[in-house]
């Protein structure tokens, strides 16, 4: 996007804003209640929000430098980690933020709506991108975000572009709002079909034993940093791998296992995994493991349930869901620092009912055919997630390509809007101070 259309120009960020800064480096004093102190995932959906944010004190707030604390009309753009997201503050709610997220004051004679819409495009994010550092977390610098060349049209044009790009988005964030109320109500009919295939009370000619008489129960193998390294590393699963129905083969861990051990641990195919430690209303989410990864074991995070005779692995899943879903498994919880636990013991005495085999077959079928109509319809919200995805980046796209809108002819072309913030930024000085900080400091101490 090297060519603008008549009346655009192209200019750096210093120039279409007053200032350009980031919040305080200085770790700032908490309080249970105050002024907001936003972080990065305070903004990660593109608006603020303040909840579950900390607070400092309004002396602290008051000491910071004007340019620091965030006002009506500024665009926050995150900066490290999660770079790239931009919100416009839009009332005039006194809060201030942490030094991983920068404060752009655009001038008043540029559209502070235009800049934040500009500022999520993918075109602005590839920049940023050229101009990070670092590696584990990467940073957009200040000085390269001051330097992000962006195409400015006529100010009466910006509006028009902003105008116009709202009433799109509007329209796809209906249908995304459709989406997202279609995904919970597939998710309540993924519940119900789960507890309503195992009838409560049970039939009277189905076997009512526990888990433990079921099949054999063991918790994982310890990790501990002897094993960190050795001649015999092999691969394990832990919690993070364990969902609901699914193992997740992406980031599998290995340690030192004696071939006895391993022995021990290893996994068969029909092996059910269940979360021993997790947030209460997902303990004991099981998943069957089907042979992916081969030759894995698994850590004392899960629970490993090994079916008995007359009692099928897909039964056992089942029976299993059903569990987590009716919130059997948090009847059985111990909490510790606010993770849930399911113990062996406790584990084993749980109720597990065992119908027939062919009953067993002809219930878990009718399941696995009823959830995987779900799947598919799960498939094309998410195919039509993706589409709306695009279909905003394509707006923003064409937009700032000068497609979106027509040109006026009789607008201000934006050279001239360059030169009369030139002449606005010499005459008034962004930088300005306002008590400082060390001053706070200082007094704080006394």
């Amino acid at each position: 996007m090297n060519e603008l259309p008549t009346g655009w120009a192209w200019a750096e960020l210093s120039q279409v804003c007053t200032s350009i800064t980031d919040g305080d480096h200085q770790a700032p004093p908490q309080v249970p209640s105050g002024i907001p102190f936003l972080v990065i995932g305070n903004i990660r959906a593109h608006v603020l929000d303040f909840t579950e944010c900390r607070y400092v004190p309004p002396e602290y707030f008051g000491s910071l430098n004007s340019i620091r604390r965030p006002q009506k009309g500024d665009v926050l753009y995150s900066l490290v980690g999660s770079y790239g997201i931009s919100v416009l503050v839009k009332d005039d709610t006194p809060f201030c933020v942490q030094r991983h997220i920068g404060i752009l004051r655009p001038s008043r004679k540029t559209s502070s709506s235009f800049l934040a819409l500009l500022l999520s495009s993918n075109a602005i994010y590839d920049q940023a991108t050229k101009c990070a550092t670092g590696t584990a977390q990467m940073t957009v610098p200040l000085s390269g975000l001051r330097r992000i060349r962006i195409p400015l049209p006529p100010r009466p044009e910006q509006e028009r572009i902003v105008a116009a790009i709202e009433e799109h988005f509007s329209r796809l964030d209906a249908g995304v709002s459709i989406l997202e109320r279609v995904r919970r109500d597939l998710a309540a009919l993924t519940k119900s079909i789960i507890i309503s295939a195992i009838p409560d009370p049970y039939p009277q000619h189905w076997q009512r034993v526990t888990v433990g008489a079921a099949g054999q129960v063991m918790l994982g193998r310890q990790r501990s940093p002897k094993y960190h390294n050795g001649p015999k590393m092999r691969r394990y699963l832990r919690v993070a791998n364990v969902f609901e129905d699914r193992i997740d083969t992406e980031d599998i861990m290995s340690m030192q296992f004696e071939d006895v051990e391993f022995a021990r641990y290893r996994l068969h195919l029909g092996d059910i995994l269940l979360n021993e430690g997790q947030s209460p209303h997902l303990l004991g989410r099981p998943a069957m493991y089907r042979g992916d990864p081969a030759n894995v074991a698994f850590t004392n995070s899960l629970l490993r349930f090994r079916s008995g005779p007359g009692v099928l692995p897909d039964w056992a899943l089942l029976v299993f869901r059903r569990h987590l879903h009716a919130k059997r498994f948090m009847r059985e919880s111990q909490i510790t620092t606010n993770i849930a636990h399911l113990s062996a013991g406790r584990f084993k005495t749980i109720e597990f009912p065992i119908p027939p085999v062919e009953e067993q077959q002809r219930i878990a079928g009718n399941v696995e055919a009823a959830l995987s109509a779900v799947a598919e319809t799960y498939a094309l919200i998410d195919s039509q997630w993706r589409r709306a995805k695009m279909l905003r980046s394509s707006i923003l796209t064409a937009a700032f390509a000068g497609r979106l809108v027509a040109q006026d002819a009789n607008d201000e072309p934006a050279p001239a809007l360059l030169e009369r913030i030139s002449a606005e930024r010499a005459t008034a000085n962004g930088y300005s101070q306002t008590r400082n900080y060390r001053t706070f400091r200082e007094k704080a101490r006394s």
